[in-house]
C-alpha cells in the first residue's frame, strides 16, 4: 500500500520492530528513526506522554484493579519533511531471546494485555510536528494478579519488490511497552531446568578444559523477574548475565535458555557444578528477592592426556627397570664366566 503523500514512489522505512522495542535495565533509548528527507524516507519516533508532550518516560508502568481503567498518552513525532499517516496499534509484548522486548507482529492475535489497550486506528502527522494521542488501558474483571506486558507502536505500511519481482508489504512500527501490574497476591517464583553440562578436553595435559552448561530458567510465578545468577564449576564459578551482556527479564510463564562457559576447569573423573539463580522482582516492589533456586551441574570428565601422560611414563619406567635388569644379568653373567675361566686356569697351573 502507498502512503498518501508518497504516490509517485515506495515509502522507505529505517525501523523495524526489534529497534523499537528496547530492554534495558536503566533508561531505555527513545525508539526513534534517523531522518533522511532527501530520499523520501518516513522516519519518525512515539514515546510515552502527558497531555502537554513527553515526559521523559521509556516506556508505560501502571497498576490497575481488575476492571479499572486509565488513560495514558503517545506522543508521534513525524521528522520526515511530508505529512505521513500512522497506524496505530496495540499488542501483546513479549521479550526475545537475546532479552530484547517486542510485540506480536499485526498477523497474531493478542490474548492478554494487547486486548486491554484501545487507541485510536490512525494518526496524522504534518512534517516535523508532533501529535499526542491518547489510550486507554481497561482491565477485565477476571484478569488475574501480576504481570502483563504490551505494546503500542505507530506504524507505516510500504510496498517492497523481492528478488523474484513479487511485490511483498512491508510495516515497520515504532512504539514503546505498556506494563501492567494487576493488583492482588504477588507471588513471584522461579524454576531451573534442563541443565545439561559439556566439556571441552584440552589435549595438553599441562593445560585445563573448559566447560559448557546450558539451562533454562522458567518464571513461575506471577510477577516479572529480572534473573541473575552463576554458575560454578570444579571449584570455579561465572556470574551470568556477563558484564558486556544485555539484562534479562522474564514474564510470567517465561523460559529463557541460558549457555555460561566455564574455562581453567581440571578433568577429575567426576565434576562437581551447580547452577544457583537468583531472580529480582521488576517494577513496583522492585528488588525484592526470591529464594536462590539451585540446580546440580555435575558432569563426567576423563582426564585421558593425563592418563596417557602417565601411561606413558609408567612405560619408560618399566623399560628402564628392565633394562638394568638385563644389564645386570648380563654383568653376573660375564663375572661368573671370568670365575669359571680362573678355576680353570688355577687347575691347569696344579697339574
Amino acid at each position: 500500500m502507498m502512503l498518501p503523500s508518497t504516490p509517485a514512489r515506495a515509502v522507505r522505512v529505517l525501523c523495524a520492530v526489534a529497534a523499537a522495542f528496547l530492554v534495558v535495565s536503566g533508561p531505555a533509548l527513545p525508539a526513534a528513526a534517523q531522518s533522511a528527507e532527501d530520499t523520501g524516507t518516513v522516519t519518525w519516533s512515539v514515546r510515552p506522554a502527558d497531555e502537554a508532550g513527553e515526559d521523559g518516560r521509556a516506556w508505560v508502568e501502571q497498576e490497575l484493579d481488575p476492571g479499572e481503567t486509565a488513560t495514558e498518552h503517545m506522543a508521534v513525532r513525524n521528522l520526515s519533511g511530508e505529512e505521513v499517516t500512522f497506524r496505530l496499534s496495540a499488542a501483546d509484548g513479549y521479550f526475545q531471546e537475546n532479552g530484547r522486548f517486542s510485540m506480536l507482529p499485526s498477523d497474531q492475535e493478542s490474548v492478554d494485555s494487547g486486548l486491554w489497550i484501545a487507541v485510536q486506528e490512525e494518526v496524522t502527522v504534518g512534517p516535523d510536528e508532533t501529535v499526542i494521542v491518547p489510550f486507554t488501558t481497561t482491565v477485565p474483571e477476571n484478569a488475574t494478579p501480576g504481570d502483563h506486558a504490551a505494546g503500542i507502536a505507530a506504524s507505516v505500511l510500504s510496498e517492497q519488490v523481492g528478488e523474484d519481482g513479487a511485490t511483498v508489504g512491508v510495516e515497520s512500527r515504532v512504539g514503546f511497552r505498556v506494563m501492567t501490574r494487576v493488583t492482588g497476591e504477588l507471588a513471584p517464583a522461579a524454576s531451573v531446568e534442563a541443565v545439561s553440562s559439556t566439556f571441552d578436553l584440552s589435549w595438553n595435559p599441562l593445560s585445563p578444559g573448559a566447560a559448557q552448561v546450558t539451562f533454562e530458567v522458567v518464571n513461575t510465578g506471577n510477577a516479572r523477574l529480572l534473573v541473575t545468577g552463576a554458575v560454578a564449576v570444579g571449584g570455579r564459578e561465572v556470574a551470568f548475565p556477563g558484564p558486556d551482556e544485555i539484562d534479562q527479564e522474564l514474564l510470567p510463564g517465561d523460559r529463557r535458555t541460558f549457555t555460561v562457559t566455564v574455562d581453567d576447569v581440571w578433568p577429575l573423573v567426576f565434576v562437581p557444578g551447580s547452577v544457583t539463580v537468583t531472580p529480582t522482582v521488576v517494577g513496583e516492589g522492585e528488588g525484592t528477592a526470591i529464594e536462590p533456586v539451585t540446580a546440580d551441574a555435575g558432569f563426567w570428565a576423563v582426564p585421558w592426556p593425563q592418563l596417557l601422560t602417565l601411561a606413558g611414563i609408567a612405560l619408560l619406567v618399566v623399560s628402564s627397570l628392565r633394562g638394568r635388569r638385563k644389564a645386570r644379568t648380563r654383568l653376573e653373567g660375564k663375572l661368573e664366566e671370568a670365575r669359571e675361566e680362573g678355576r680353570r686356569e688355577a687347575l691347569k697351573e696344579d697339574a
